[in-house]
């Protein structure tokens, strides 16, 4: 341990996990459990508005923030100031870590996990790094250099990580979605009717204008069917213009904090198919429609897609391809048809690993 004092066993932790929901959720999974465990914990988040929001709710965690830093290309100009950002940053995780007095850093995923993980290893702590996707990040694939062991979401993206100890984990879902409410609960709390089907929409933080769009013709058409749509600040006055009256059957939310009522009500969910929110609706066993976001680093969201959907757990459409009649006909597939519905639900839950969080510290206490 580099400086401090700690109780006899106990662990300090550092959990960088900043960035995206996408790394941050499974981070606080992890910091929730090892706190249970008898650990300190410290969570490295991003200076990013989205970070701080989410972040809120978590009251009870220890939060520092570090300037997040995306890696240009290699050969491009804007390397100079990356790599004195990146220089900069590290050297603030470093004196972070050691006021913190660091046995182990586990980094979620994505650039702002580098500069921690480094400082870490070259402070002689236990250093690991957890990738969620089918197809790693690139981050990733360079942080593992200066990792003990390497921690994977899915077993398809092990063989990425050939020089490196691999452990397939599962990722780690938050505390708040081990104990979600009954259907009629959150039906009550969301003025929704438990009795009618209701598909659940995330469009994620990017690029989900069109696919906002499509949900609104698809919901038009569909007059018996409930919606919940979790549309991003950006886009909630534009797609509320668009929807109109619907007599309160369309939730429209700019930005979910109870996530635990939203599932429980849920039948099926349209949705992009980022590794963190898989994991979530794997956990719960929630059929899907997938949309890959098209614009992700090396496609990387389509190979999670195609893990659900050869388990058939999903189904995949390419955002180029669909339209509001394919996405009505999907969904009235899977909702009319009960057999259907329940078999993907199933298929979804037979692909979560319930006890992710447990298998991440496991690996941290072994150390």
């Amino acid at each position: 341990m580099v400086g401090g004092e700690k109780m006899e066993n106990q662990k300090k932790v550092i959990v960088a996990c900043g960035g995206t929901g996408g790394h941050l959720f499974p981070g606080v999974a992890v910091a929730q459990e090892l706190k249970q465990r008898g650990h300190e914990v410290k969570l490295l988040i991003s200076e990013k508005k989205v970070d701080a929001e989410a972040s809120k709710k978590y009251g009870d965690l220890d939060f520092a923030t570090v300037p997040a830093i995306a890696k240009p290309a290699t050969l491009s100009l804007k390397m100079i100031p990356f790599l004195w950002k990146f220089w900069k940053t590290k050297a603030k995780c470093t004196q972070i870590l050691k006021d913190f007095g660091v046995d182990a850093v586990i980094g979620m995923g994505g650039f702002t996990s580098m500069p921690p993980v480094i400082a870490g290893k070259k402070l002689g702590a236990k250093t690991y790094v957890h990738d969620s996707n089918a197809l790693p990040g690139k981050a990733n694939r360079m942080t593992a250099r200066w990792c003990d062991a390497v921690l994977l979401g899915l077993e398809a993206a092990k063989e990425y990580f050939g020089g490196s100890k691999v452990e397939i984990t599962g990722t780690p879902v938050r505390e708040e979605l081990q104990n979600i409410p009954s259907r009629e609960e959150a039906a009550k709390k969301l003025d929704l009717d438990p009795a009618k089907k209701t598909v659940l929409v995330m469009g994620g933080s990017q690029g989900a204008k069109n696919l906002n769009s499509l949900v609104v013709e698809a919901s038009k058409a569909m007059p018996d069917i409930q919606f919940i749509q979790i549309t991003g600040n950006l886009d909630h006055d534009r797609v509320k213009d668009e929807l109109g009256d619907t007599g309160g059957r369309h939730k429209l939310i700019a930005f979910c904090d109870d996530m635990a009522s939203v599932y429980a009500v849920t039948d099926v969910v349209v949705m992009r198919s980022g590794a963190s929110s898989l994991s979530e609706i794997s956990y719960l066993g929630l059929a899907s429609i997938l949309v890959p976001y098209p614009y992700a680093a090396d496609d990387h969201q389509t190979k999670n897609a195609e893990v659900f959907e050869k388990a058939e757990a999903a189904l995949l459409r390419q955002e180029r391809e669909l339209d509001a009649g394919m996405l009505v006909a999907d969904l009235s597939s899977i909702l009319l048809e009960t057999e259907k519905l329940v078999n993907m639900s199933a298929a979804s839950a037979a692909l979560g690993v319930k006890d992710a969080a447990k298998r991440v510290c496991n690996v941290i206490e072994k150390g």
